[in-house]
C-alpha cells in the first residue's frame, strides 16, 4: 500500500504533470501570431521558456541532448516531416514537430511497423520537442531534450489531414467514463501491437500511457510479454502514449532516468494505486499550491545559453 507521504508526493507531481498533459489536446491556430519581441530578454529573473519559445528554428550544431529531460535543451535538432507515407504531424502552429536524430529516426521506424503489423495507415505524431528544445510556454514539463514524443492513440486516417484538420481535430478518448478500464469501442488488438512494437525498441526507455490502458495491455498481451515492463501508468495519456528514449551512447552532457524494474507491472499490486479512490477522484488541497517561478537560464545546464544564441539553421 502506498503510504500516505509517498501519495502526497506523486499527488503533488500531477497537478504540474497532469496540467501539461491536460493541454496538449489544446486545438492550434491556422494561422499563428508570431509572439512579441521580450521587453528584456536579459532579465536575470524572466521564464527560460519565454526565450527557448521565440526559437523557430533549430541551431547549426551538432546534434546534441543537453540535461535532463525536463531541465534542458537540444543542439542540432532534426525536423520530423509534417508528412510521411505512414505518418502525419499535427498541431503544426505549436512548432514541436522536432527532436534528436535518434527521435526522429525512431518515429519513423514506428509508423512503418504500426502500419504493417497493426494495420494502421499509420500513426499522427504530437508534441517532440522546440527547436532546440528547452521549456515550452505550455504543454509540458517534459519534451525539453528531443528524447520524448507523443503519439496519438488515435490512427492516422487513410488521406491527407488539412491544415484545419491538424489544428482543430481531437485524438479519441481511450478510457470509460468511470477510468477503470479502456473503452472496447475504440481501443482494439492494434493499439497493443503499436504499443509493443514501441516498447520492443531497444532505445526506448519509458512509455507512458493511463492506468487503464496498461491495465489493458497485461490482460491482453500474448506470447513475450517483457515489453511490459517499459509501460509504466501515468495522469494522463489516455489518448495518446508518450516515449521516453534512453540518453545516446556517448551523449555525456545527457542526464537520463535511472532503469525501471524488469518486471511486467502486472499485478494487481502494481496497478492497486492507480485506481484508488484518492487518484480517480482526488480532492483539492485544503491550500491551493502556490504556483512556482519559471525556470530561468541561469537554472539550466551552462551549455544551454550557448545553444539559445547559437545562429540559426539554415531552412
Amino acid at each position: 500500500m502506498t503510504s500516505r507521504p509517498i501519495l502526497i508526493l506523486l499527488l503533488l507531481a500531477a497537478l504540474s504533470f497532469g496540467a501539461d498533459v491536460a493541454s496538449a489536446q489544446d486545438k492550434g491556430s491556422v494561422n499563428p501570431k508570431p509572439l512579441p519581441p521580450l521587453a528584456n530578454p536579459n532579465d536575470p529573473t524572466l521564464g527560460a521558456k519565454e526565450l527557448f519559445a521565440r526559437k523557430v528554428l533549430p541551431t547549426t550544431m551538432p546534434s546534441r541532448a543537453i540535461g535532463s529531460y525536463t531541465k534542458g535543451c537540444l543542439a542540432g535538432a532534426a525536423q520530423m516531416p509534417i508528412n510521411g507515407e505512414t505518418w502525419q504531424v499535427m498541431r503544426l502552429s505549436r512548432n514541436r514537430n522536432w527532436g534528436h536524430p535518434a527521435m526522429i529516426a525512431l518515429l519513423k521506424r514506428l509508423s512503418v511497423r504500426a502500419h504493417k503489423n497493426a494495420g494502421w495507415p499509420g500513426i499522427l505524431v504530437g508534441d517532440i520537442a522546440q527547436p532546440r528544445g528547452g521549456p515550452a510556454l505550455s504543454g509540458h514539463a517534459s519534451h525539453q531534450i528531443g528524447l520524448d514524443a507523443d503519439i496519438w492513440l488515435t490512427p492516422m486516417p487513410d488521406r491527407r489531414l488539412s491544415r484545419e484538420e491538424r489544428e482543430d481535430m481531437s485524438a479519441v478518448m481511450m478510457v470509460r467514463e468511470d477510468r477503470l478500464d479502456v473503452d472496447p469501442k475504440v481501443f482494439t488488438p492494434g493499439h497493443v501491437l503499436v504499443l509493443r512494437d514501441a516498447a520492443r525498441e531497444p532505445a526506448v526507455q519509458r512509455i507512458f500511457v493511463n492506468a487503464a490502458i496498461k491495465k489493458a495491455l497485461c490482460r491482453e498481451a500474448k506470447g513475450n510479454r517483457s515489453w511490459l515492463a517499459k509501460i509504466r501508468p501515468w495522469w494522463g495519456h489516455d489518448y495518446h502514449f508518450h516515449i521516453r528514449m534512453r540518453c545516446p551512447a556517448g551523449a555525456t552532457e545527457c542526464k537520463g532516468q535511472p532503469s525501471q524494474p524488469e518486471d511486467e507491472g502486472c499485478k494487481p499490486s502494481d496497478l492497486a494505486f492507480w485506481f484508488s479512490d484518492a487518484v480517480l477522484h482526488p480532492k483539492p488541497p485544503p491550500i491551493p499550491p502556490k504556483p512556482k517561478p519559471p525556470m530561468t537560464l541561469a537554472q539550466m545546464p551552462a551549455a544551454c545559453k550557448a545553444v539559445l544564441n547559437a545562429p540559426n539553421a539554415k531552412q
